[in-house]
């Protein structure tokens, strides 16, 4: 198994503090990559650090204290000639960015329009194109060295006689014999490709003017089997004592060989390897030229679809990464046939496709193109002898005065691609500016996020489950709540998708399990009782799948002191769903070891009954939308009772989650409910208000 990636080095020269830590925020948004931003305020220390070891990106502000403009460019490019930079100011000059571009510099940014996905892109982007450069240069050095050693074609030309001589050797390259070409120039000229044919001309008659001190011209040549090869024709001319040329001498190299690395490094460079397809970087380039001419048109624009395949990882975990590959392969072709010539269709990583639709005349024809697509994916895939179904959620962009870079339209279908996601797979969403801001927000409660994670902003509550049968509290839900330096007690409702989404979920769960314990067992010391208090923890698939989950759990039992058996680990159905058997195993050594399981929100899933005899779970807890029902005259109280009574049947606690009312407590004792939680017996508190319940606890 390959091991991790290595870290980035990001070198950033950055004057303004509030920018830099700006910057260094963005850059812990990638997910792709691991980025360690070293920084530096002056251009001699980033020009110090140069010198002392390996840099993978330099991040260069125009205005420093030591330097300013293209000049800090030029510098940091002498110093460190293959780190690839990036332009990172508030100067917005079209002209200097152009400049620094043809001068070397990987990307020019205005700080004021840049997002961390932009950044993250550009940085990206500028090492992979620095590393084919690199490749493309060794390549090329490779081969200087090969001709060097090689023997090439010689010809002579009398320029005032008009005869040639050509050498055995290049009569060779062409596939000719030594008595099958003759004297004459022409013999040369003649087989020429006619598009270099000029071109060759005026690179004889630069140096024959000294305008070029060496000729030397790439051109194409026919060969005797109608073939052709690239040569590369290189000379010296002799000059008359008044400077004319009288003759000319030189040598003729079959450059085919470098000619298709060079063209196949140029290839693999804009192309997909898998699919063939172009990639991100050809993509980008397409739509920038097709936005720039819908522009310039009237009622023209171009659409972009973003498209990301819905439980692609599940097809490469159950059928393997070889038939997930030739899913891929396969939808490229049909996205191939379908689209116009003009259109475009790309493969951006993974299963994300992208396609530019150009010269469509309002949000309809992009739809429309939608729809069909999708329905073109649905459409059965036979690989491998089987049957592959999937679908893809598309986010659809048409382009606007407001977009200036390819980027910013890529990124707002990308938004809307996550929103049909989020609404319900195999599904589309046009973009507007709300799912913009919503994104803006969405990235900074992350950033705050990972903040508070780091820093411990959080806090425990408690609800505490009350056995009905005794009238007394039997054990507590432990409740997160994040405690925002400006927003107060934030409720998980508003933040526990994020960390799921981000994976900050694993090291939150982890802080969550280990203050639930000890608080419980601080409890269980201070008011003995026989069973002991228990306590509940949710816990997140991500955190179910960690290889060493089970070496956590025992260490903070054993850390606080808890009894396993005073541990209670709530999981939806979903967990199981969606790790099936590796998740059933993980449950099963818990189980051995003493903790007990709760099937969260029991009967609003799909796999619920089938899972209870796979798996011997403790508790069901009844979703609140049930006990909110059993006022009504709907059938929520007969499903309730129908889930008490399959609970007794299996021996399983049940719990009844949300009870608000007397009237649902009295019902749920009725019935022969066993346990119950909710604001009738208490709202969520803190850690001394709980430890108050147990002091003076209230009567039922």
């Amino acid at each position: 198994m390959a091991g991790e990636a290595r870290a980035l080095t990001v070198l950033l020269i950055e004057d303004n503090l509030e920018e830099a830590e700006l910057i260094r925020l963005m850059l812990t948004q990638s997910r792709r990559e691991t980025l360690r931003v070293e920084h530096v305020t002056r251009l001699h220390d980033g020009l110090k650090r140069l010198g002392d070891g390996p840099v993978d990106i330099v991040l260069l502000d125009f205005s420093l204290p030591d330097s300013t403009g293209l000049a800090s460019f030029e510098r940091t490019r002498e110093v460190a000639p293959n780190v690839p930079i990036v332009i990172l100011t508030n100067l917005d000059d079209e002209e200097i960015a152009l400049r620094a571009v043809r001068e070397g510099a990987q990307d020019y940014l205005v700080k004021r329009q840049v997002d961390n996905e932009l950044l993250l892109r550009s940085i990206r982007y500028a090492i992979e194109r620095m590393h084919n450069e690199r490749a493309l240069w060794e390549s090329e050095e490779r081969y200087t060295l090969a001709v060097n050693g090689a023997h090439d074609g010689l010809w002579d030309w009398n320029l005032k006689a008009g005869t040639a001589y050509f050498s055995p050797r290049w009569k060779a390259m062409l596939g000719y014999r030594e008595d099958e070409i003759g004297t004459d120039i022409d013999e040369w000229f003649s087989r020429v490709h006619p598009d270099d044919s000029v071109a060759l001309h005026n690179a004889l008659e630069g140096h024959f003017t000294r305008e070029e001190p060496h000729f030397e011209h790439e051109h194409r040549m026919r060969c005797k089997d109608a073939s052709t090869i690239w040569a590369l024709s290189r000379g010296l001319a002799v000059r008359d004592q008044a400077g004319r040329p009288t003759r000319i001498a030189g040598s003729l190299t079959d450059i085919s060989v470098a000619k298709r690395t060079q063209e196949q490094l140029l290839h693999d460079a804009l192309y997909d390897a898998l699919t063939q397809l172009p990639n991100r970087t050809l993509f980008l380039d397409h739509l920038g030229l097709s936005v720039d001419q819908a522009r310039r048109r009237k009622n023209s624009m171009v659409a972009l679809l973003f498209m990301d395949l819905d439980r692609f990882k599940n097809i490469n975990d159950s059928l393997g990464h070889s038939v997930g590959d030739e899913l891929l392969v396969e939808l490229a072709r049909r996205l191939t046939h379908f689209l116009r010539p003009g259109d475009t269709v790309a493969r951006l990583g993974g299963d994300e496709f992208a396609v530019l639709l150009n010269d469509v005349h309002g949000v309809g024809d992009a739809t429309r193109i939608a729809e069909r697509i999708q329905e073109l994916i649905r459409e059965k895939m036979v690989i491998g002898g089987r049957e592959v179904f999937t679908c893809a959620s598309i986010g659809v962009a048409l382009s606007s005065p407001g977009y200036k870079r390819p980027e910013e339209i890529l990124r707002d279908a990308d938004i809307a691609m996550y929103r049909a996601k989020a609404a319900g797979r195999g599904s589309y969403q046009v973009f507007d500016q709300t799912m913009h801001r919503n994104a803006v927000a969405l990235l900074k409660l992350e950033t705050e996020l990972r903040r508070a994670v780091e820093l411990k902003q959080f806090v425990m509550h408690y609800q505490p489950i009350v056995s009905l049968e005794k009238g007394r509290i039997v054990g507590f839900e432990g409740l997160v709540r994040w405690r925002h330096p400006e927003r107060g007690l934030v409720n998980p409702e508003r933040f526990i998708a994020v960390a799921e989404e981000t994976g900050l979920i694993v090291p939150l769960g982890w802080w969550v399990m280990r203050q639930a314990c000890r608080h419980a067992r601080e409890w269980q010391q201070l008011l003995p009782s026989q069973p002991p208090l228990y306590v509940s923890v949710n816990v997140s698939g991500k955190v179910v799948m960690q290889p060493d989950m089970f070496d956590r759990v025992t260490a903070i039992l054993e850390e606080t002191g808890l009894p396993a058996t005073s541990l209670r680990l709530e999981i939806t159905e979903n967990v199981i769903m969606d790790h099936g058997d590796i998740a059933l195993g993980k449950l099963a050594q818990f189980h051995d070891l003493g903790v007990q399981f709760s099937v969260d929100d029991f009967g609003t899933g799909y796999s619920s009954l089938s899972y209870l005899q796979r798996f011997s779970y403790d508790t069901l807890k009844i979703d609140r939308s049930f006990i909110s029902g059993m006022e009504s005259k709907g059938d929520a109280s007969a499903i309730v009772q129908t889930i008490v009574a399959l609970g007794n049947m299996l021996k399983i606690n049940v719990v009844a989650e949300g009870v608000e009312t007397s009237m649902q407590f009295k019902r749920l004792r009725e019935i022969g409910c066993s346990h119950a939680q909710g604001f009738w017996f208490s709202r969520p508190v803190d850690r001394a208000a709980t430890q108050a319940l147990l002091l003076h606890p209230p009567v039922w």
